[in-house]
């Protein structure tokens, strides 16, 4: 299969066909999602005509695609599965769990084998047991009545009937023609090889029929004449050969006598048909005319005489009107999205947070501009920092994509995982259309996986163990997510045995971690992050090795995020991640502390206010509080914090900025507050190097680098 890559490119004769391959495996990869998820939400007992309608045309436009660039491995299973599909919305198969199950791992197979396509270097996919079993499925399910379904239409198009038989097939099935004998006019063309290659395209794609030359390339017009036997409808073919030839350089008409067919030709009518041909083919009564268009459908290679009487039993072309139904729905599709890469945005947010720093600029140095004499200019950079803010507005909410793309890989995944450990699960999801950035979204995936198998493997019980427990046997997931402040939560809760304390503090010390009794229950949870911890008893291929939790904690940490666990032996457990909303441009409150600048993100202060040396008391033990509304809260000194030089010596910090974070709150003394603007956050680490406390960095409207204080940090600092 490595060569077929070439094999569609030499098809294409001049087009080439690598152009299209990207949103080619984009389109697949979106099918097969969407296939997924429509697959495991099927009611096998009540199966939804539109629902087994939707999923066949899934396997349908990846096949069509696959059979195009000559992928034929893949174009083989999704014909196979397409077989299945379409005796299950004709209702000729009931559907069971058993075909769900081996339609689902042959969406997996498509996925390995179209990544060995795009260049993964994985090893070819066996999916011979795979198609045996879909066979199998087809073949039993089949009612006796009807042996030649829809898989057996390829067949009997590769040896068409003999003349004589064919209107008495035509007229015991008047409802499904079947195969069709038509007549293919490609040309003029100028090079012989396309035509060539028309033929070879359509050995790789038997289930649209069969192709033979009718002229040999005699014709001295450059047209070549082909004879088609398909079951497919015109639209279909046209589609196929369009890719090759231009649309308008393909014809397709009923194969009838005429046409220029020398006598011996194959597909030329018997010697005792009149063959007479005044006008081109278009004698009365002629299967091109429009009266007697129906005659397209005739299924065999019959005298004039013979083709009028089926072509009035079969129906014309019964396939354009769905066809022609679904190309505007595509339509529609088409219009709504544009695909754009990922470098194009995030150089576009570059650009904006530039302007954002420009802006800032002449924001400040228009402030000592007298408004009356520069009345236009400051209107003008009222209108710019307006604009600029929509600005930045509408390209951040282009890398904002919903929590939903996350939360759809999970149901195949549990049910897989579920039926691997004999439980019986259920996944609630909430809050999916809440967004986030779509760079925090492909690094929190696998976090949030392993933490949804987990409460599956350790949380949820056996279906025995829950019943003797008073509990519904069916467990139950619940994956939340929402926007708390400036920060996304998700939480994975399970309704499952929860955390055992004392079992906790057991192991850790069994591997040598310091856990003493007095340790708080929050404490004891967050043991489990320590690296190699599990509390499995046995070690299986779902979990048990001990990594895993420690490495979900890590990945956390590296976006700015933090886990918390929450639990309640024998009623469940709860973990919360939370993490910042977006990595670029943010709204920040500019505090002064001696001659430094500092940044707080808006999202976190609650209020400021003045006060008065006395009202800051000392605790001992803990540092310094101040009570605000009857509540004690720990202060924090950003001068003593950053060692902030100063040369006023009597200046006494007067204002305090309440910050909260990770459900904490402190309160910080600083000199001034600056005012409040957006700014543009640049990675500290990437530019020099992590400083702690310190979230990142911007440049100030002045060119001042101003540093971008992490509220999480402050807080946990004051708990310590």
């Amino acid at each position: 299969m490595g060569d077929m890559t070439s094999e569609g490119a030499s098809i294409s004769a001049g087009i080439d066909l690598s152009q299209f391959y990207q949103v080619f495996f984009e389109e697949a990869g979106e099918n097969l999602d969407n296939m997924e998820q429509l697959l495991l939400n099927v009611n096998v007992d009540a199966a939804d005509d539109e629902e087994l309608n939707a999923i066949f045309r899934c396997a349908h436009s990846i096949k069509g695609g696959a059979a195009t660039f000559g992928f034929s491995d893949v174009a083989e299973l999704t014909h196979q599965m397409e077989t299945l599909l379409d005796k299950l919305r004709r209702h000729e198969l009931q559907p069971n769990a058993a075909m769900v199950d081996v339609l689902l791992q042959s969406g997996d197979a498509l996925r390995a084998q179209l990544g060995r396509h795009q260049g993964s270097g994985a090893d070819p996919v066996d999916t011979t047991e795979l198609l045996t079993h879909i066979k199998a499925f087809v073949e039993g399910g089949a009612p006796p009545a009807a042996p030649a379904a829809a898989p057996a239409a390829p067949k009997v198009a590769a040896a068409p009937a003999p003349a004589a038989q064919a209107p008495a097939a035509a007229a015991a099935t008047p409802a499904k023609p079947g195969a069709r004998l038509l007549e293919l006019q490609v040309g003029p063309l100028p090079d012989p090889a396309v035509a060539e290659n028309l033929v070879e395209l359509f050995k790789e794609i038997t289930d649209l029929g069969t192709i033979e030359p009718l002229d040999a390339g005699q014709s001295s017009d450059g047209m070549r004449r082909f004879k088609v036997l398909t079951s497919s409808s015109d639209n279909d073919l046209l589609d196929l050969f369009t890719f090759h030839v231009a649309r308008d350089q393909v014809k397709l008409i009923p194969l009838g006598p005429g046409f220029g067919f020398y006598d011996g030709a194959p597909g030329a009518p018997p010697a005792e048909a009149p063959s007479t041909d005044p006008g081109y083919g278009f004698f009365d009564d002629a299967p091109g005319l429009p009266a007697g268009a129906a005659a397209e459908a005739a299924p065999a290679p019959a005298a004039t005489a013979e083709a009028k009487p089926a072509a009035a039993i079969v129906p014309a072309r019964p396939a354009t009107p769905a066809k022609t139904e679904a190309k505007h729905a595509a339509g529609g599709l088409d219009q709504t999205t544009l695909r754009v890469s990922i470098e194009k945005v995030d150089q576009l947010i570059n650009l904006v947070g530039e302007l954002v720093i420009t802006q800032a600029m002449l924001a400040q140095n228009s402030r000592e501009l007298d408004p009356a004499l520069y009345q236009q200019l400051t209107s003008g950079l009222a209108d710019l920092e307006r604009n600029t803010r929509d600005l930045q507005e509408s390209v951040m909410s282009i890398r904002m994509i919903p929590m939903s793309t996350v939360f759809n890989r999970f149901p195949r995944m549990l049910r897989d995982l579920a039926a691997k450990l004999g439980k019986k699960v259920e996944l609630v999801t909430q809050g999916e259309a809440t967004e986030l950035d779509k760079s925090l979204v492909e690094k929190i995936t696998d976090p949030l996986t392993h933490l949804v198998r987990n409460s599956c493997d350790h949380g949820i019980e056996m279906p025995a163990d829950r019943a003797a427990r008073g509990k519904p046997e069916q467990g139950t997931i619940t994956l939340v997510a929402s926007h708390q402040g400036g920060s996304i939560v998700i939480e994975v809760r399970d309704d499952g045995r929860g955390l055992n304390r004392d079992k906790l503090i057991k192991k850790a010390r069994e591997k040598g971690i310091d856990a003493p009794d007095s340790m708080t229950d929050a404490e004891v949870w967050n043991l489990i992050f320590a690296p190699g911890f599990s509390t499995a008893e046995v070690v299986t291929d779902v979990s048990g090795r001990g990594v895993g939790m420690d490495v979900v904690k890590k990945n956390i940490t590296s976006l700015g995020g933090t886990v918390e666990i929450d639990s309640a032996e024998g009623y469940g457990m709860k973990v919360s991640v939370r993490l910042p909303l977006t990595l670029a441009i943010m709204d920040g409150m500019s505090v002064g502390v001696g001659d430094e600048c500092y940044i707080l993100p808006l999202s976190s202060v609650v209020e400021s206010f003045q006060v008065q040396a006395d009202t800051i008391k000392t605790v001992a033990g803990s540092g310094r509080v101040v009570e605000v509304r009857d509540e004690y809260m720990p202060v924090i000194e950003l001068e003593k914090v950053f060692d902030v030089p100063r040369f006023d010596f009597e200046h006494v910090s007067s204002i305090m900025v309440v910050v909260e974070a990770e459900g904490g709150r402190v309160a910080l003394l600083v000199d001034e507050l600056l005012g409040q603007q957006q700014v543009v956050v640049k990675n500290l680490e990437a530019n020099y190097r992590k400083v702690s406390d310190v979230s990142g960095a911007t440049i100030m409207g002045d060119g001042r680098v101003a540093l971008i204080l992490d509220v999480g940090s402050l807080v946990r600092r004051s708990r310590h």
